[in-house]
């Protein structure tokens, strides 16, 4: 196992401890659950965010070993930060292949972080320096791309089974609020790219009963072609298809990789924006901590700094 100290670009530049991998046998997944943990190197009382990786080009950016630029910037503002590596990612493919469910693993997706929650205690004292830190009663749930639709689940959305055709739901009520990062849309006739067959789990996607508060981020230049014609608008829809309390933040000039948040200098990234990507973990680390009960003012704050003027990283709404 490897225990690293980082030091995020965090405002405050507070020191992080990433621990890894914590392995979660669980019975009958197909191997082992495993899990990276980064938290503050001080503190009690942590509330948690349970990251899941996108599906992605890469091999090891899809897995706990990924999205280092968001975990690192959320655990210096004081959230311990579980990142499993999925069933679906690249580096279990050789192991996984023609697996039920696979290459996706979109239910599997979601069961992961319900065992991460069941297991914290375990957790605790697996990882040096984390017992009796944490706040089991303060989780949230953010993903990205496919990772998105994980969260989304997880907040309340139903899809239907395309194996049985029966309405799936995974809600997990001990999670309490989320962030979804450029998540997939609305299915039905608007799925009209080349990857649309092959993500049926997409097309009945149910936006209606995602209750939990959750923050939507979409870039304004994210045009998933390859789902749909429809344009960025496409990854607003967790929003627009959902009931309140939901908000929205619209990032100027992002891309699918919304600056770069998989990896630091990563290949995949198309929209390279060391700036964006900080600007995004203060304004979604200030918005979990006024849905999460820390700080109720963090997020008034944070959109007034970052999304207000000429210099406004990009623009808010909310319902």
């Amino acid at each position: 196992m490897r225990a690293t100290t980082e030091t995020s670009d965090a405002a405050d530049s507070s020191p992080v401890l990433s621990y890894s991998p914590v392995t979660l046998s669980v019975p009958g997944r197909p191997v082992d659950l495993q899990v990276r943990v980064s938290v503050p190197a001080t503190g009690t009382g942590l509330p948690l965010v349970l990251l899941s990786h996108g599906h992605g080009g890469s091999h090891n950016l899809s897995s706990l070993n990924g999205y280092a630029p968001l975990a690192n910037l959320w655990a210096a503002a004081g959230f311990a930060v579980v990142q499993p590596t999925h069933l679906s990612s690249r580096t279990l493919a050789d192991r996984l292949a023609g697996a039920p469910e696979g290459p996706f693993f979109w239910r599997s997706r979601a069961e992961d972080m319900s065992h991460v929650i069941d297991r914290l205690d375990e957790i605790e004292k697996t990882v040096p320096q984390l017992a009796g830190r944490l706040d089991h009663d303060r989780i949230a749930v953010a993903g990205h791309s496919l990772g998105g639709h994980t969260a989304s689940l997880l907040l309340g959305a139903r899809t239907t089974d395309p194996d049985t055709g029966a309405e799936v739901d995974l809600r997990e009520p001990r999670i309490k609020a989320g962030v979804l990062l450029a998540a997939p849309g609305r299915g039905g006739d608007i799925l009209n790219g080349p990857m649309a067959d092959k993500v049926p789990f997409f097309h009945a996607t149910d936006f209606s009963t995602m209750t939990a508060p959750t923050l939507v981020v979409a870039g304004d230049k994210d045009d998933s072609r390859h789902f749909t014609d429809i344009g960025p608008d496409w990854h607003a829809d967790p929003y627009r298809l959902a009931p309140a309390p939901k908000t929205l933040l619209t990032l100027f000039g992002a891309e699918h990789l919304l600056g770069g948040i998989s990896g630091y200098d990563a290949d995949e990234t198309t929209d390279e924006n060391p700036e964006r990507v900080a600007a995004l973990g203060q304004l979604t680390a200030a918005y979990l901590r006024a849905q999460l009960g820390s700080d109720r003012y963090a997020w008034r704050t944070a959109c007034e700094a970052l999304t207000t003027g000429p210099g406004a990283v990009g623009q808010v709404e909310c319902k």
